[in-house]
């Protein structure tokens, strides 16, 4: 056999070991918060987004939710300011918070159109379009941050009409509290949400880190998958830490909320939400629901 024809019969194995995860998530909803290092090069950039697109056009119903956490820090920056966080969310003022605001407005159609010119249709909203986020303010530790804002509650009336009329939503995180005053939210409490709401089969987090460990300072500890107990377990032994900490949160909070899958994922891997999804050993962390939950 020439190697032209081995080439293409390994493409061809690829395609048949795909086959049966296209079948079973036909239809079905997968949220994707895209954010971190996979944000800020262009080359990564257009990896995500084909990888979305791609799922889409096999038949999935893909959900972006985006931040641009360093693109409003670089812009914080040119002001004058002096980026400030307490327990990783941004301190965020008036003045802050109409950057936010423009800078994560920019982001959203660079990735609508970033989508466009692979031939799908999306839509860019944030969370005050059709009341989708409603939020109060976030005090941690009763310390005011500004216009930060903690989710109370979703309606993706919004977003299910987007899907059902086959748009790909890309939704900005930031919502409205009762007041309709604007404020930020992080993106990774903004994605579970949005899954929770929407009865999303997969929560997907791209991330700056391959995945989980039982110890990070053991590249043999790497864990590819566990169930939300063995999450929680993880969190109580203290070895889980910094932003990673919440996510974890997040991840089974998620699971048992109803999501089915949820994973973290390296976003500065080329096309690594393909190889998660697509291929049986993965390449990041899946979170799954306890047996006979």
């Amino acid at each position: 056999m020439s190697k032209d024809m081995d080439e293409i019969m390994k493409k061809t194995e690829v395609l048949i070991e795909a086959l049966p995860y296209i079948q079973r998530f036909n239809r079905r909803i997968c949220v994707v918060k895209y954010g971190g290092s996979a944000m800020a090069d262009e080359t990564l950039q257009h990896n995500v987004i084909q990888d979305v697109t791609l799922l889409k056009l096999v038949g999935f119903k893909p959900v972006i939710v985006h931040g641009g956490g360093k693109e409003i820090s670089r812009w914080v920056a040119k002001v004058g300011k002096e980026p400030q966080f307490v327990n990783g969310l941004r301190v965020t003022d008036a003045e802050t918070m109409e950057l936010a605001e423009m800078v994560l407005g920019r982001v959203n159609k660079k990735l609508v159109t970033m989508v466009q010119e692979l031939g799908v249709r999306a839509v860019g909203i944030s969370g005050k379009d059709g009341g989708l986020l409603k939020v109060r303010r976030n005090t941690p530790g009763g310390q005011d941050i500004g216009f930060v804002g903690s989710i109370t509650s979703v309606d993706p009336k919004v977003i299910m009409n987007l899907l059902n009329d086959d748009f790909l939503p890309i939704i900005a995180p930031i919502g409205t509290d009762d007041s309709f005053q604007t404020y930020n939210i992080n993106a990774d409490d903004a994605a579970c949400a949005i899954a929770k709401a929407l009865g999303a089969d997969k929560l997907v987090f791209l991330t700056d880190v391959e995945g989980l460990y039982r110890d990070f300072s053991d590249k043999s500890s790497f864990i590819s998958r566990l169930t939300a107990s063995e999450a929680d377990a993880l969190i109580s032994s203290g070895m889980i830490g910094g932003g990673m900490l919440p996510k974890l949160g997040n991840c089974t909070d998620a699971i048992r909320s109803g999501v089915n899958q949820v994973h973290i994922l390296d976003g500065r891997v080329p096309h690594c939400l393909l190889l998660e999804i697509f291929t049986k050993e993965g390449i990041g962390t899946a979170i799954v629901p306890d047996e006979g939950a």
